[in-house]
């Protein structure tokens, strides 16, 4: 993928790892346009960076979807990079009286939505790029958090497929795997003891320019390295404390 001369859209992209590839994207010489649920947000990013458009677009519902998919296909026919970013994680277990509300909402915005835009976004014909970003989780786990880590592995294996499929149309599929960061996905200060977001921003665009489909940073990096066992002492590590 070229980091520069693109038109993207970047779903979740006022918050978090979004808002990062959001700057990063502008700063490469790039049109960014950034879709989010909270309008407020949305206009916050706006008066931060003058260059971006803003779409105000709940992912979880069917429509706004496809209403968002259409008014790019009129407004913006050049759009050629997608990137599936927005995600929500929720910390619960499975004797929550919530439990199966909060699994759905989970589902819709980590796998219904993505693979809906996927979907839609590859009958764009001038779509070259798409981007789905999954997580370390997807290879191992955490407890804490069984539904997000579950849509996380299914997106890498829908990943997997969609570059075949799509090689087919010349479209790049590229997945994206972050660790945890210092971010609020999941709730404010779950993450303060993570790596920087800005941080995994340079590695994903140093990796991005040398060609490769498959960005991992720091423990992601070490997860999609790692054998059977390797992966079971992660686990174990990891969840030992629940």
């Amino acid at each position: 993928m070229k980091v520069s001369g693109n038109k993207i859209l970047i779903t979740g992209g006022a918050t978090g790892i979004g808002l990062g590839l959001t700057e990063r994207f502008i700063a490469e010489g790039n049109t960014v346009i950034v879709c989010g649920r909270r309008e407020e947000v949305l206009k916050e990013v706006a008066a931060q960076l003058p260059t971006v458009i803003i779409r105000q677009c709940n992912l979880s519902n069917v429509e706004e979807r496809e209403s968002l998919y259409h008014w790019v296909a009129s407004e913006h026919p050049d759009l050629n990079v997608l990137i599936n970013n927005a995600g929500i994680q929720q910390w619960m277990s499975p004797t929550d009286t919530d439990f199966y509300q909060k699994a759905k909402e989970e589902i819709a915005i980590n796998i219904e939505a993505p693979i809906h835009l996927a979907s839609l976004f590859m009958h764009l014909h001038s779509l070259q790029t798409l981007i789905n970003v999954t997580s370390g989780l997807s290879f191992v786990p955490l407890t804490k958090v069984p539904v997000y880590s579950a849509t996380k592995a299914f997106m890498h294996s829908f990943t997997l497929s969609l570059r075949q499929l799509a090689s087919a149309k010349n479209i790049e599929v590229i997945e994206m795997i972050p660790p945890a960061l210092n971010t609020d996905l999941g709730g404010k200060g779950l993450h303060d003891h993570a790596p920087a977001v800005i941080d995994f921003i340079k590695s994903i665009f140093e990796q991005l320019k040398l060609g490769k489909t498959e960005l991992t940073f720091g423990f992601s990096e070490a997860m999609t390295k790692s054998g059977p066992e390797d992966l079971q002492k992660a686990f174990v590590r990891m969840n030992s404390a629940n």
